[in-house]
């Protein structure tokens, strides 16, 4: 195994009905934690990087090569997606340095603009044998630009989908970004009625706010991609507190960053057997 199409790991977990966890890399610790925590549950997996990654380390490139380099060694099934990128720019960057998809984000803009950019996206990245993902009913709670409490109208999504060729859509039932507590409420009678609309997998975007249950019965509702962020950094800063809260003295970063990659691991791992579970 090595770096997979995400079409590829899509299409076999939606065939077979259930989750792909897509977990966002913020820095090497986070990319190794994740292959780890997948070659543990013998499940493929989605290292995600997000456009704001990518600006907190000055450019796409360092932290996409390491990444890329991570996949490329795995005993499992790995893709690596570029996620919510707005900058054309960075998607076209992303396709040439070797990511097997992109989440291009046009969801604030108005509908018909929002399937011209896209369209025009789809078609580049299909070219060069890329999957998109793309957004319709913002999901809450990124950055402020989204309107909490926007649901995602099934007919209208899968117009876009038609309108646009995207292999993926990231559809708003309830969940929302950055959230620290699980107690989401998402809609499974609206995902279960956009999975019956849509041609293409759907992806649950602001997973970290659902409960284990929930996610289950969110991917036997409908949803195949779902991606996960906040919950693994809250895993990781909770580990690095605990660790300096009785080293006082440490200052070697390892010591503390080690346990911390080694708790983000386990905690991918469990995760992946929610999402398999049947």
């Amino acid at each position: 195994m090595t770096l997979t199409p995400t079409d590829e790991i899509a299409r076999a977990a939606a065939e077979s009905t259930v989750g792909v966890g897509a977990f966002n890399v913020v820095q090497l610790e986070h990319a190794q934690a994740i292959v780890a925590g997948a070659e543990a549950a013998g499940r493929p997996v989605i290292l995600q990087i997000s456009e704001n990654t990518a600006r907190y380390h000055g450019a796409l490139e360092p932290i996409a090569l390491a990444s890329l380099a991570t996949a490329r060694a795995a005993s499992v099934p790995v893709a690596v997606h570029l996620d919510h990128a707005e900058s054309v720019d960075l998607v076209r960057e992303a396709v040439e340095l070797g990511f097997t998809s992109v989440m291009f984000d046009a969801a604030k803009l108005p509908y018909a603009e929002n399937v011209a950019a896209t369209r025009e996206i789809a078609a580049h990245c299909r070219s060069r044998g890329v999957w998109v993902e793309a957004e319709l009913g913002e999901v809450g709670g990124k950055d402020g630009a989204h309107a909490p409490g926007v649901r995602t109208d099934p007919a209208e999504a899968a117009e876009f989908v038609a309108a646009t060729g995207v292999d993926a859509l990231a559809v708003a039932v309830g969940s929302s970004h950055t959230m620290l507590t699980r107690d989401a409420v998402l809609d499974f009678a609206l995902i279960s009625r956009l999975r019956e609309a849509v041609p293409v997998p759907l992806v649950l975007h602001g997973s970290s706010g659902v409960s284990d249950i929930d996610l289950a019965e969110a991917v036997r509702a409908g949803m195949t991609k779902v991606n996960i962020s906040t919950h693994l950094n809250k895993t990781f800063t909770q580990t690095v507190r605990a660790y300096l809260d009785t080293h006082a003295e440490v200052a070697d970063t390892r010591k503390y960053l080690g346990p911390a990659r080694d708790a983000v691991a386990a905690e991918v791992a469990r995760l992946l057997r929610v999402l398999s579970t049947i």
